[in-house]
């Protein structure tokens, strides 16, 4: 297991959040999706490379010694950018999550209320960044974690700068490219579907010239609309988007096969049954997806 290793000019910060929390299963989601060079969890600490202002630094979190909070250490950034850090980890944690109210109305659903009692405190992962985020998304259509998990790798080694921090070294090797970055990259040679190369380039591309925007306070049916007008996108992925990167609760990728699959009891769904079910999670359906999502292997985008 790679050591975690403490860079020059370390602070940190707790942050506290609303209990219960199931940090493991939030940790295990980041753990089959950890874009090598860029993220990686190692015993119960998450890790990841970022770039702000033009400065490198790495952000690492994990559990802080007491039952409601979680300590996060900042490595290599200036202490200019810690309040927008903490802002943006808090969402990507979903730590100012209500999970009393979210309980209340998904117990009410005779399988979700069995993941609630093995696992209380569910919480929908964030997105450090909406551009790498959608990547991956786009990614995930239609392979498995693990192959969507290696290509971003792939993307990020080849495309992405190289991290300059003092002490830096392996595993944290790279920043994800930007829009900018990828616009107009060719992605050969990476295993990579050409429609989905060619799908990344269009966001890419969209993204630069500020025709699409991943500003959290949008409306998410315009983000999904914004997505769901460029080629090679649909309601899966612009729903996945807008759950971990708008932080929409109610977002729901109603034809996701994972989901379908969670739901197979007693007989065989399909998105239009998953659909009306899902009518009673309301306003809360990104968190019934996540519950699902978590009673099976490596599964959910």
């Amino acid at each position: 297991m790679p050591q975690c290793k403490i860079y020059d000019g370390a602070r940190r910060l707790t942050l506290p959040y609303r209990s219960p929390f199931d940090w493991t299963a939030m940790l295990a989601f980041f753990a089959h999706r950890a874009t090598p060079g860029v993220e990686m969890v190692s015993g119960e600490l998450y890790r990841r490379t970022v770039c702000l202002e033009g400065q490198h630094g790495v952000l690492e979190i994990g559990p802080g010694g007491r039952s409601d909070c979680l300590a996060l250490t900042l490595h290599a950034v200036r202490a200019a950018s810690s309040a927008g850090i903490v802002q943006r980890m808090r969402a990507l944690f979903d730590l100012d999550a209500p999970v009393g109210e979210i309980a209340e109305v998904l117990r009410r659903d005779s399988i979700l209320s069995e993941h609630i009692r093995r696992h209380p405190g569910v919480r929908v992962p964030g997105a450090w960044d909406g551009f790498e985020l959608t990547v991956r998304a786009i990614l995930g259509q239609q392979v498995s974690v693990k192959a969507a998990t290696t290509l971003a790798g792939r993307i990020a080694v080849r495309y992405g700068e190289p991290l300059r921090i003092a002490g830096g070294s392996e595993p944290l090797s790279r920043i994800f490219p930007t829009a900018e970055r990828l616009r107009r990259a060719k992605l050969s040679g990476l295993g990579l579907v050409r429609s989905r190369a060619e799908t990344i380039r269009r966001v890419a591309i969209a993204v630069a010239a500020g025709d699409l925007s991943f500003d959290a306070a949008q409306d998410s049916r315009r983000l999904c609309a914004a997505l769901c007008e460029i080629r090679g996108i649909g309601d899966w992925t612009a729903q996945y988007v807008s759950m971990r990167v708008l932080k929409d609760p109610d977002a729901f990728p109603s034809t996701d096969l994972g989901l379908l699959k969670a739901l197979m009891h007693p007989e065989r769904t399909t998105p239009a049954v998953m659909r009306r079910r899902a009518e009673a999670w309301r306003p809360w359906r990104a968190y019934a997806a996540m519950l699902m999502w978590g009673s099976l292997t490596a599964s959910g985008g």
